[in-house]
Protein backbone atom coordinates (compact mmCIF):
# COMPACT_ATOMS: atom_id res chain seq x y z
CA UNK A 1 0.00 0.00 0.00
CA UNK A 2 2.64 2.65 0.88
CA UNK A 3 4.42 2.32 -2.68
CA UNK A 4 1.58 3.19 -4.24
CA UNK A 5 0.75 7.21 -5.63
CA UNK A 6 -1.09 8.80 -2.26
CA UNK A 7 -4.05 10.41 -4.12
CA UNK A 8 -5.15 6.83 -4.82
CA UNK A 9 -6.16 6.17 -1.06
CA UNK A 10 -7.03 9.53 -0.24
CA UNK A 11 -10.67 11.06 0.09
CA UNK A 12 -10.16 14.40 -1.62
CA UNK A 13 -12.82 17.49 0.12
CA UNK A 14 -13.81 20.16 -1.96
CA UNK A 15 -13.90 23.66 -0.35
CA UNK A 16 -15.58 26.65 -2.34
CA UNK A 17 -13.70 29.16 -0.41
CA UNK A 18 -16.52 32.03 -0.43
CA UNK A 19 -18.50 29.62 1.28
CA UNK A 20 -16.22 28.16 3.87
CA UNK A 21 -15.30 30.15 6.43
CA UNK A 22 -15.25 34.12 6.97
CA UNK A 23 -12.12 35.14 9.19
CA UNK A 24 -12.50 39.08 8.43
CA UNK A 25 -16.36 40.05 8.84
CA UNK A 26 -17.24 40.64 5.34
CA UNK A 27 -19.28 37.72 4.69
CA UNK A 28 -17.24 36.19 2.35
CA UNK A 29 -15.38 33.10 3.23
CA UNK A 30 -11.45 33.57 3.02
CA UNK A 31 -8.01 31.65 3.30
CA UNK A 32 -7.44 32.65 6.89
CA UNK A 33 -11.27 31.01 7.36
CA UNK A 34 -9.53 27.56 5.97
CA UNK A 35 -6.98 27.63 8.12
CA UNK A 36 -8.77 27.84 11.26
CA UNK A 37 -10.93 25.10 10.14
CA UNK A 38 -8.09 22.72 9.34
CA UNK A 39 -8.21 20.57 12.67
CA UNK A 40 -12.23 20.29 11.65
CA UNK A 41 -10.66 18.55 8.33
CA UNK A 42 -8.05 16.40 9.93
CA UNK A 43 -10.76 15.08 12.62
CA UNK A 44 -13.59 14.37 9.92
CA UNK A 45 -10.65 11.98 8.00
CA UNK A 46 -10.36 13.58 4.53
CA UNK A 47 -7.02 13.20 3.02
CA UNK A 48 -7.03 15.96 0.77
CA UNK A 49 -8.88 19.34 0.15
CA UNK A 50 -9.10 21.34 -3.52
CA UNK A 51 -9.81 24.97 -3.02
CA UNK A 52 -11.72 26.48 -6.02
CA UNK A 53 -10.19 29.40 -7.23
CA UNK A 54 -9.02 32.36 -5.10
CA UNK A 55 -7.08 34.09 -7.47
CA UNK A 56 -7.12 37.95 -8.56
CA UNK A 57 -10.63 38.65 -10.58
CA UNK A 58 -13.26 40.74 -11.20
CA UNK A 59 -15.59 38.02 -10.19
CA UNK A 60 -18.02 38.01 -13.33
CA UNK A 61 -17.95 34.45 -12.16
CA UNK A 62 -16.83 34.23 -8.68
CA UNK A 63 -13.10 33.44 -9.70
CA UNK A 64 -13.05 31.33 -12.62
CA UNK A 65 -12.81 34.44 -14.56
CA UNK A 66 -9.09 34.75 -13.75
CA UNK A 67 -7.00 38.32 -14.33
CA UNK A 68 -3.50 37.40 -12.51
CA UNK A 69 -2.84 33.33 -11.96
CA UNK A 70 0.08 34.08 -9.81
CA UNK A 71 -1.56 36.16 -6.80
CA UNK A 72 -4.28 35.95 -4.41
CA UNK A 73 -7.50 38.17 -4.39
CA UNK A 74 -7.41 40.72 -1.37
CA UNK A 75 -11.09 39.40 -1.12
CA UNK A 76 -9.41 35.93 0.18
CA UNK A 77 -6.35 37.25 1.72
CA UNK A 78 -2.51 37.42 1.10
CA UNK A 79 -0.02 35.24 -0.53
CA UNK A 80 1.43 34.78 3.10
CA UNK A 81 -1.72 33.39 3.85
CA UNK A 82 -1.77 31.12 1.54
CA UNK A 83 1.52 30.10 2.53
CA UNK A 84 0.28 29.51 5.54
CA UNK A 85 -2.37 26.99 4.72
CA UNK A 86 -0.06 25.44 2.89
CA UNK A 87 2.05 24.70 5.68
CA UNK A 88 -1.11 23.94 7.77
CA UNK A 89 -2.43 21.39 5.57
CA UNK A 90 0.94 19.86 5.55
CA UNK A 91 1.60 19.58 9.12
CA UNK A 92 -1.91 18.00 9.44
CA UNK A 93 -0.85 15.65 7.08
CA UNK A 94 -3.68 17.52 4.37
CA UNK A 95 -3.04 17.43 0.78
CA UNK A 96 -3.49 20.91 -1.29
CA UNK A 97 -4.71 20.64 -4.53
CA UNK A 98 -5.89 23.71 -6.24
CA UNK A 99 -8.03 24.85 -8.71
CA UNK A 100 -6.31 25.48 -12.65
CA UNK A 101 -8.48 27.35 -15.56
CA UNK A 102 -6.42 27.31 -18.12
CA UNK A 103 -9.15 27.76 -20.72
CA UNK A 104 -9.86 31.29 -20.45
CA UNK A 105 -8.89 34.21 -18.49
CA UNK A 106 -10.78 36.99 -17.79
CA UNK A 107 -11.17 39.94 -20.42
CA UNK A 108 -9.13 42.20 -17.35
CA UNK A 109 -5.74 39.89 -17.52
CA UNK A 110 -2.78 41.42 -19.48
CA UNK A 111 -2.57 39.47 -21.81
CA UNK A 112 -6.24 39.95 -23.04
CA UNK A 113 -5.98 43.86 -22.91
CA UNK A 114 -2.94 43.20 -25.14
CA UNK A 115 -4.36 41.05 -27.37
CA UNK A 116 -7.66 43.06 -27.96
CA UNK A 117 -5.59 46.13 -28.45
CA UNK A 118 -4.43 45.86 -32.46
CA UNK A 119 -4.68 43.15 -34.63
CA UNK A 120 -0.93 43.15 -34.52
CA UNK A 121 -0.37 42.87 -31.35
CA UNK A 122 1.77 40.69 -29.43
CA UNK A 123 -0.55 38.59 -27.57
CA UNK A 124 -3.32 38.46 -30.32
CA UNK A 125 -3.10 35.15 -31.40
CA UNK A 126 -3.43 34.47 -27.72
CA UNK A 127 -6.84 34.09 -27.88
CA UNK A 128 -9.22 33.14 -30.71
CA UNK A 129 -10.31 36.00 -33.31
CA UNK A 130 -12.03 35.27 -36.48
CA UNK A 131 -13.65 37.48 -39.17
CA UNK A 132 -17.25 37.70 -38.78
CA UNK A 133 -19.34 35.38 -41.37
CA UNK A 134 -20.30 36.87 -44.59
CA UNK A 135 -23.30 38.44 -43.38
CA UNK A 136 -21.46 40.40 -40.85
CA UNK A 137 -22.75 37.52 -37.93
CA UNK A 138 -20.27 35.45 -35.58
CA UNK A 139 -17.98 33.38 -37.49
CA UNK A 140 -20.57 29.97 -37.15
CA UNK A 141 -23.09 28.46 -34.42
CA UNK A 142 -20.82 27.79 -31.66
CA UNK A 143 -22.91 28.58 -28.35
CA UNK A 144 -21.57 29.64 -24.89
CA UNK A 145 -22.88 27.94 -22.16
CA UNK A 146 -23.81 30.32 -20.45
CA UNK A 147 -26.60 31.30 -22.85
CA UNK A 148 -26.37 33.30 -26.71
CA UNK A 149 -23.53 33.38 -28.93
CA UNK A 150 -20.17 32.03 -28.00
CA UNK A 151 -18.47 34.98 -29.62
CA UNK A 152 -18.30 38.73 -29.03
CA UNK A 153 -18.00 41.24 -31.72
CA UNK A 154 -14.89 43.96 -30.87
CA UNK A 155 -15.38 47.18 -32.35
CA UNK A 156 -11.67 48.08 -31.99
CA UNK A 157 -10.05 45.53 -34.04
CA UNK A 158 -13.56 44.50 -36.27
CA UNK A 159 -12.77 40.64 -35.09
CA UNK A 160 -15.34 38.43 -33.33
CA UNK A 161 -13.58 36.56 -30.34
CA UNK A 162 -14.63 33.23 -28.86
CA UNK A 163 -15.68 32.60 -25.13
CA UNK A 164 -17.70 29.27 -24.45
CA UNK A 165 -18.81 30.87 -21.28
CA UNK A 166 -18.91 34.70 -20.30
CA UNK A 167 -17.88 37.45 -23.32
CA UNK A 168 -15.72 38.43 -20.02
CA UNK A 169 -13.91 35.29 -19.93
CA UNK A 170 -12.41 34.92 -23.45
CA UNK A 171 -10.73 31.84 -24.27
CA UNK A 172 -7.20 31.09 -24.19
CA UNK A 173 -6.07 29.46 -28.16
CA UNK A 174 -4.49 26.67 -26.67
CA UNK A 175 -3.21 26.18 -30.31
CA UNK A 176 -0.19 29.01 -29.31
CA UNK A 177 2.89 27.72 -28.01
CA UNK A 178 3.53 30.79 -26.19
CA UNK A 179 0.21 30.07 -24.47
CA UNK A 180 1.23 26.50 -23.57
CA UNK A 181 4.72 27.83 -22.45
CA UNK A 182 3.59 30.70 -20.31
CA UNK A 183 0.48 28.11 -18.80
CA UNK A 184 2.92 26.04 -17.44
CA UNK A 185 4.96 28.13 -15.95
CA UNK A 186 1.59 29.21 -13.86
CA UNK A 187 1.20 25.63 -12.93
CA UNK A 188 5.41 25.38 -11.92
CA UNK A 189 4.67 28.80 -9.88
CA UNK A 190 2.68 26.98 -7.41
CA UNK A 191 4.05 23.72 -7.66
CA UNK A 192 7.50 25.08 -6.38
CA UNK A 193 5.50 26.55 -3.51
CA UNK A 194 4.69 23.07 -2.61
CA UNK A 195 1.07 22.09 -3.47
CA UNK A 196 0.15 18.47 -4.49
CA UNK A 197 -2.07 19.13 -7.71
CA UNK A 198 -4.48 20.62 -9.74
CA UNK A 199 -8.00 20.24 -10.72
CA UNK A 200 -7.85 21.26 -14.01
CA UNK A 201 -11.75 23.68 -14.74
CA UNK A 202 -13.29 22.01 -18.63
CA UNK A 203 -10.79 20.12 -19.61
CA UNK A 204 -12.79 18.77 -22.70
CA UNK A 205 -12.86 22.24 -23.77
CA UNK A 206 -9.23 23.45 -24.21
CA UNK A 207 -9.00 22.24 -27.73
CA UNK A 208 -11.45 23.83 -30.78
CA UNK A 209 -11.37 22.39 -34.24
CA UNK A 210 -9.12 24.48 -36.28
CA UNK A 211 -11.47 24.73 -39.02
CA UNK A 212 -14.24 26.61 -36.95
CA UNK A 213 -16.66 24.03 -38.89
CA UNK A 214 -20.20 24.85 -37.33
CA UNK A 215 -21.64 22.23 -34.60
CA UNK A 216 -24.22 20.33 -35.40
CA UNK A 217 -27.88 21.02 -34.52
CA UNK A 218 -29.08 19.01 -31.90
CA UNK A 219 -32.10 16.44 -32.97
CA UNK A 220 -33.51 15.84 -29.60
CA UNK A 221 -33.71 19.84 -28.33
CA UNK A 222 -36.68 20.66 -26.90
CA UNK A 223 -37.11 24.07 -25.89
CA UNK A 224 -39.20 23.90 -22.92
CA UNK A 225 -36.74 21.57 -21.18
CA UNK A 226 -33.57 22.35 -22.55
CA UNK A 227 -30.80 24.42 -21.74
CA UNK A 228 -30.02 26.92 -24.84
CA UNK A 229 -26.52 25.85 -25.60
CA UNK A 230 -28.18 21.94 -25.76
CA UNK A 231 -29.80 23.20 -29.54
CA UNK A 232 -26.65 22.15 -31.06
CA UNK A 233 -24.01 19.27 -30.53
CA UNK A 234 -20.48 20.37 -29.56
CA UNK A 235 -18.86 18.69 -31.85
CA UNK A 236 -16.41 21.05 -33.14
CA UNK A 237 -16.10 23.15 -29.79
CA UNK A 238 -14.99 20.14 -26.77
CA UNK A 239 -13.60 17.33 -26.52
CA UNK A 240 -11.52 16.86 -29.73
CA UNK A 241 -9.05 14.62 -30.19
CA UNK A 242 -5.91 17.18 -30.37
CA UNK A 243 -6.80 18.03 -26.79
CA UNK A 244 -5.54 14.98 -25.48
CA UNK A 245 -1.89 16.43 -26.54
CA UNK A 246 -2.34 19.01 -24.13
CA UNK A 247 -3.56 17.55 -21.19
CA UNK A 248 -0.31 15.12 -21.83
CA UNK A 249 1.70 18.25 -21.67
CA UNK A 250 0.15 19.56 -18.17
CA UNK A 251 1.21 15.83 -17.09
CA UNK A 252 4.41 16.58 -17.91
CA UNK A 253 4.78 19.38 -16.33
CA UNK A 254 3.30 17.74 -12.84
CA UNK A 255 6.27 14.80 -13.71
CA UNK A 256 8.18 17.35 -13.06
CA UNK A 257 7.63 17.53 -9.33
CA UNK A 258 7.54 13.71 -8.71
CA UNK A 259 4.22 12.07 -6.47
CA UNK A 260 1.62 15.45 -7.34
CA UNK A 261 -2.06 14.59 -9.28
CA UNK A 262 -3.65 15.66 -12.11
CA UNK A 263 -7.56 16.10 -11.87
CA UNK A 264 -9.84 16.85 -14.93
CA UNK A 265 -13.21 18.37 -15.30
CA UNK A 266 -15.38 16.50 -17.10
CA UNK A 267 -18.63 15.88 -19.07
CA UNK A 268 -18.38 13.03 -21.14
CA UNK A 269 -19.57 9.64 -21.14
CA UNK A 270 -17.88 7.16 -20.34
CA UNK A 271 -16.08 5.75 -23.10
CA UNK A 272 -14.90 9.38 -23.75
CA UNK A 273 -14.04 9.81 -20.43
CA UNK A 274 -11.54 7.19 -20.28
CA UNK A 275 -9.33 8.54 -23.27
CA UNK A 276 -7.99 11.39 -20.54
CA UNK A 277 -6.05 8.83 -19.01
CA UNK A 278 -3.83 9.20 -22.09
CA UNK A 279 -2.80 6.43 -24.18
CA UNK A 280 0.14 5.33 -21.42
CA UNK A 281 -1.75 6.79 -18.81
CA UNK A 282 0.72 10.30 -20.06
CA UNK A 283 -2.81 12.11 -19.33
CA UNK A 284 -4.72 12.93 -16.23
CA UNK A 285 -4.57 10.71 -13.24
CA UNK A 286 -8.15 11.35 -12.54
CA UNK A 287 -10.53 12.33 -15.35
CA UNK A 288 -13.58 13.04 -12.90
CA UNK A 289 -16.60 10.64 -12.91
CA UNK A 290 -19.33 13.04 -12.01
CA UNK A 291 -21.92 9.65 -13.29
CA UNK A 292 -23.06 9.73 -9.68
CA UNK A 293 -24.81 13.50 -10.21
CA UNK A 294 -27.05 12.59 -12.40
CA UNK A 295 -27.77 8.76 -11.68
CA UNK A 296 -30.92 6.92 -11.64
CA UNK A 297 -30.85 6.11 -7.77
CA UNK A 298 -32.13 2.83 -7.29
CA UNK A 299 -30.10 -0.30 -6.89
CA UNK A 300 -30.24 -1.53 -10.51
CA UNK A 301 -29.58 1.51 -12.22
CA UNK A 302 -26.40 1.80 -10.02
CA UNK A 303 -25.25 -1.64 -10.11
CA UNK A 304 -25.10 -1.16 -14.45
CA UNK A 305 -23.71 2.02 -14.12
CA UNK A 306 -20.71 1.02 -11.77
CA UNK A 307 -20.19 -2.00 -13.71
CA UNK A 308 -20.09 0.07 -17.33
CA UNK A 309 -17.52 2.17 -15.25
CA UNK A 310 -15.49 -0.44 -14.37
CA UNK A 311 -15.48 -1.91 -18.07
CA UNK A 312 -14.97 1.42 -19.74
CA UNK A 313 -11.54 2.03 -17.78
CA UNK A 314 -7.90 1.23 -19.34
CA UNK A 315 -5.93 -1.21 -17.91
CA UNK A 316 -3.91 0.32 -14.97
CA UNK A 317 -6.54 3.64 -14.79
CA UNK A 318 -7.14 4.46 -11.51
CA UNK A 319 -11.28 5.41 -11.13
CA UNK A 320 -13.07 7.73 -8.86
CA UNK A 321 -16.44 8.90 -7.55
CA UNK A 322 -17.68 12.46 -7.11
CA UNK A 323 -21.15 12.97 -5.56
CA UNK A 324 -21.59 16.70 -5.08
CA UNK A 325 -19.79 19.82 -6.27
CA UNK A 326 -20.80 23.97 -6.80
CA UNK A 327 -21.97 23.48 -10.19
CA UNK A 328 -24.55 20.65 -9.62
CA UNK A 329 -27.75 20.62 -6.70
CA UNK A 330 -26.81 18.94 -3.34
CA UNK A 331 -27.05 15.43 -2.83
CA UNK A 332 -29.53 15.57 -0.31
CA UNK A 333 -31.69 17.14 -2.50
CA UNK A 334 -31.44 15.46 -5.16
CA UNK A 335 -32.08 12.00 -3.52
CA UNK A 336 -33.94 12.58 -0.41
CA UNK A 337 -32.33 13.49 3.20
CA UNK A 338 -33.76 9.91 3.54
CA UNK A 339 -30.80 8.74 0.94
CA UNK A 340 -28.08 10.88 1.70
CA UNK A 341 -26.45 8.41 4.47
CA UNK A 342 -26.22 5.42 1.89
CA UNK A 343 -24.68 8.04 -0.44
CA UNK A 344 -21.90 8.30 1.53
CA UNK A 345 -21.68 4.94 2.21
CA UNK A 346 -21.47 4.23 -1.64
CA UNK A 347 -19.10 6.42 -2.32
CA UNK A 348 -16.44 5.79 0.17
CA UNK A 349 -16.91 2.32 -0.43
CA UNK A 350 -16.57 2.10 -3.89
CA UNK A 351 -13.41 1.27 -6.21
CA UNK A 352 -11.41 3.90 -6.52
CA UNK A 353 -10.53 7.71 -4.66
CA UNK A 354 -14.12 9.52 -3.97
CA UNK A 355 -14.47 13.40 -3.76
CA UNK A 356 -17.12 14.84 -1.30
CA UNK A 357 -18.35 18.55 -1.34
CA UNK A 358 -18.10 20.73 2.05
CA UNK A 359 -21.19 20.33 3.83
CA UNK A 360 -22.67 17.52 2.38
CA UNK A 361 -21.18 15.57 5.29
CA UNK A 362 -23.93 17.87 7.49
CA UNK A 363 -26.41 16.71 4.70
CA UNK A 364 -27.07 20.21 3.40
CA UNK A 365 -30.02 21.47 1.17
CA UNK A 366 -30.02 22.93 -1.48
CA UNK A 367 -31.57 26.40 -0.92
CA UNK A 368 -34.00 28.46 -2.31
CA UNK A 369 -32.33 31.53 -3.54
CA UNK A 370 -34.74 34.50 -3.57
CA UNK A 371 -34.58 36.69 -6.97
CA UNK A 372 -33.07 39.35 -4.60
CA UNK A 373 -29.96 37.66 -3.88
CA UNK A 374 -29.20 35.80 -6.90
CA UNK A 375 -25.26 36.12 -7.88
CA UNK A 376 -24.63 33.55 -10.07
CA UNK A 377 -24.37 34.14 -13.93
CA UNK A 378 -25.33 31.35 -15.32
CA UNK A 379 -28.90 31.52 -14.06
CA UNK A 380 -29.26 35.00 -14.42
CA UNK A 381 -27.91 34.77 -18.28
CA UNK A 382 -30.56 31.52 -18.45
CA UNK A 383 -33.31 32.32 -15.91
CA UNK A 384 -36.05 29.69 -15.37
CA UNK A 385 -34.43 26.80 -16.46
CA UNK A 386 -32.92 25.51 -12.59
CA UNK A 387 -29.62 26.07 -14.24
CA UNK A 388 -28.46 28.41 -10.92
CA UNK A 389 -25.98 27.00 -9.19
CA UNK A 390 -26.19 29.72 -5.71
CA UNK A 391 -28.65 27.47 -3.94
CA UNK A 392 -25.25 24.85 -3.09
CA UNK A 393 -22.69 27.34 -3.01
CA UNK A 394 -24.38 28.21 0.30
CA UNK A 395 -22.30 29.20 3.64
CA UNK A 396 -21.29 26.10 5.64
CA UNK A 397 -22.78 25.59 8.64
CA UNK A 398 -21.10 25.66 12.11
CA UNK A 399 -23.22 26.50 14.83
CA UNK A 400 -26.33 28.10 16.44
CA UNK A 401 -24.38 31.14 16.95
CA UNK A 402 -24.72 34.37 14.87
CA UNK A 403 -24.89 33.73 11.09
CA UNK A 404 -24.13 30.31 11.83
CA UNK A 405 -20.64 30.37 12.98
CA UNK A 406 -19.30 31.45 9.44
CA UNK A 407 -18.69 35.14 9.66
CA UNK A 408 -19.86 38.51 11.98
CA UNK A 409 -21.48 39.75 9.40
CA UNK A 410 -24.75 38.98 6.45
CA UNK A 411 -23.31 36.32 4.50
CA UNK A 412 -22.76 36.80 0.83
CA UNK A 413 -25.33 34.16 0.24
CA UNK A 414 -28.29 33.19 2.19
CA UNK A 415 -27.98 30.54 4.80
CA UNK A 416 -29.92 26.82 4.80
CA UNK A 417 -33.26 27.62 6.71
CA UNK A 418 -32.78 24.71 8.70
CA UNK A 419 -29.41 26.12 10.00
CA UNK A 420 -29.78 26.30 13.51
CA UNK A 421 -30.54 22.57 13.65
CA UNK A 422 -28.42 21.50 10.62
CA UNK A 423 -24.64 22.62 12.17
CA UNK A 424 -21.32 21.19 12.96
CA UNK A 425 -21.85 21.09 16.94
CA UNK A 426 -25.12 20.22 17.27
CA UNK A 427 -24.28 17.07 14.40
CA UNK A 428 -20.82 16.59 16.07
CA UNK A 429 -23.10 15.78 19.87
CA UNK A 430 -25.67 13.29 18.11
CA UNK A 431 -24.08 10.23 18.17
CA UNK A 432 -26.48 8.58 14.94
CA UNK A 433 -26.33 11.99 12.62
CA UNK A 434 -25.08 12.07 8.95
CA UNK A 435 -21.78 13.98 10.22
CA UNK A 436 -20.59 11.13 12.96
CA UNK A 437 -21.65 8.62 9.81
CA UNK A 438 -19.38 10.37 7.72
CA UNK A 439 -16.75 10.20 10.40
CA UNK A 440 -17.20 6.44 10.90
CA UNK A 441 -16.76 5.77 7.21
CA UNK A 442 -14.25 7.54 7.13
CA UNK A 443 -12.08 6.13 9.64
CA UNK A 444 -13.10 3.19 8.50
CA UNK A 445 -12.02 3.64 4.68
CA UNK A 446 -8.61 4.88 6.05
CA UNK A 447 -8.13 1.72 7.90
CA UNK A 448 -8.77 -0.99 5.62
CA UNK A 449 -7.01 -2.41 2.92
CA UNK A 450 -10.23 -3.74 0.90
CA UNK A 451 -11.67 -0.03 0.80
CA UNK A 452 -8.47 1.73 -0.15
CA UNK A 453 -6.61 -1.07 -2.76
CA UNK A 454 -8.99 -3.84 -3.31
CA UNK A 455 -11.24 -4.95 -6.55
CA UNK A 456 -14.66 -4.13 -6.25
CA UNK A 457 -16.51 -7.54 -6.82
CA UNK A 458 -20.79 -7.11 -7.59
CA UNK A 459 -23.12 -9.50 -6.80
CA UNK A 460 -25.73 -7.67 -8.33
CA UNK A 461 -29.22 -6.15 -6.93
CA UNK A 462 -31.76 -7.95 -5.18
CA UNK A 463 -34.77 -6.47 -5.40
CA UNK A 464 -33.74 -2.64 -4.33
CA UNK A 465 -31.17 -3.83 -2.54
CA UNK A 466 -27.17 -2.91 -3.98
CA UNK A 467 -24.31 -5.92 -2.96
CA UNK A 468 -21.02 -5.94 -3.98
CA UNK A 469 -17.54 -6.57 -2.13
CA UNK A 470 -14.48 -5.40 -1.38
CA UNK A 471 -11.62 -7.94 -0.90
CA UNK A 472 -7.80 -7.49 0.14
CA UNK A 473 -6.00 -10.32 1.53
CA UNK A 474 -7.66 -12.06 4.31
CA UNK A 475 -10.28 -8.82 4.56
CA UNK A 476 -13.29 -9.75 2.85
CA UNK A 477 -16.31 -6.56 2.98
CA UNK A 478 -19.75 -7.00 1.98
CA UNK A 479 -21.40 -3.38 1.34
CA UNK A 480 -25.16 -3.80 1.16
CA UNK A 481 -27.07 -0.76 0.57
CA UNK A 482 -31.35 -0.71 0.67
CA UNK A 483 -32.63 2.50 -1.96
CA UNK A 484 -35.92 1.49 -0.33
CA UNK A 485 -37.87 3.02 2.50
CA UNK A 486 -39.19 -0.82 3.17
CA UNK A 487 -37.56 -3.47 5.03
CA UNK A 488 -35.19 -5.79 3.16
CA UNK A 489 -33.86 -9.27 4.04
CA UNK A 490 -30.60 -11.42 2.01
CA UNK A 491 -30.68 -14.97 2.50
CA UNK A 492 -27.42 -16.27 1.66
CA UNK A 493 -24.56 -18.02 3.51
CA UNK A 494 -22.31 -14.88 1.41
CA UNK A 495 -24.07 -12.41 4.19
CA UNK A 496 -22.35 -14.47 7.60
CA UNK A 497 -19.93 -12.45 9.81
CA UNK A 498 -20.02 -9.20 11.92
CA UNK A 499 -21.51 -5.64 11.35
CA UNK A 500 -19.12 -3.13 11.09
CA UNK A 501 -21.23 -0.13 10.10
CA UNK A 502 -24.70 0.78 9.83
CA UNK A 503 -25.80 4.28 8.10
CA UNK A 504 -28.34 4.41 10.70
CA UNK A 505 -25.60 5.11 13.34
CA UNK A 506 -26.21 1.13 15.54
CA UNK A 507 -25.50 -2.65 15.24
CA UNK A 508 -21.98 -1.86 15.05
CA UNK A 509 -20.39 -5.52 16.44
CA UNK A 510 -23.99 -7.46 15.79
CA UNK A 511 -22.48 -10.68 14.07
CA UNK A 512 -25.70 -12.26 11.53
CA UNK A 513 -25.32 -15.57 9.99
CA UNK A 514 -26.86 -16.81 6.33
CA UNK A 515 -29.20 -13.79 6.34
CA UNK A 516 -29.32 -9.96 6.67
CA UNK A 517 -32.05 -7.78 7.58
CA UNK A 518 -31.92 -4.55 6.60
CA UNK A 519 -34.18 -1.58 7.40
CA UNK A 520 -35.81 0.98 4.78
CA UNK A 521 -32.85 3.07 3.53
CA UNK A 522 -30.26 1.36 5.68
CA UNK A 523 -26.50 0.63 4.39
CA UNK A 524 -24.27 -1.89 6.05
CA UNK A 525 -20.62 -2.54 5.74
CA UNK A 526 -19.99 -6.58 7.04
CA UNK A 527 -16.76 -8.13 7.57
CA UNK A 528 -17.42 -11.88 5.97
CA UNK A 529 -16.51 -14.78 8.04
CA UNK A 530 -14.42 -17.24 5.32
Amino acid sequence: MNRAPWWQAATIYQIYPRSFQDSSGDGVGDLAGIIRRLPYLKDLGVDAIWISPFYPSPMKDFGYDISDYCAIDPLFGTMADFDALLAGAHASDLKLILDFVPNHTSDQHPWFLDSRSSREANQRDWYIWRDPAADGGPPNNWHSEFGGSAWSFDDATGQYYYHAFLPEQPDLNWRNRDVRAAMHDVMRFWLRKGVDGFRVDVMWHLMKDAAFRDNPLNPDFREERDLPHQRVVPWYSADIDDVHAVVAGLRRVLDEFGDRVLIGELYLPFERLATYYGPKLDGAHLPFNFSLLRADWNAKALADLIARYEASLPAGGWPNWVLGNHDRPRVASRIGTAQARNAALLLLTLRGTPTLYYGDELGLQQVDIPPTRIRDPFEINVPGKGAGRDGARTPMQWSAELHAGFSTAEPWLPLSPDWLATNVANLLSDPTSILNDYRRLLALRRASSALQRGPYHSIGATGDVLLYERIYGEEYLLIAINFSDAPAEIESAAVTGKILLSTLGDREHELVSDALALRPNEGLIVARSR
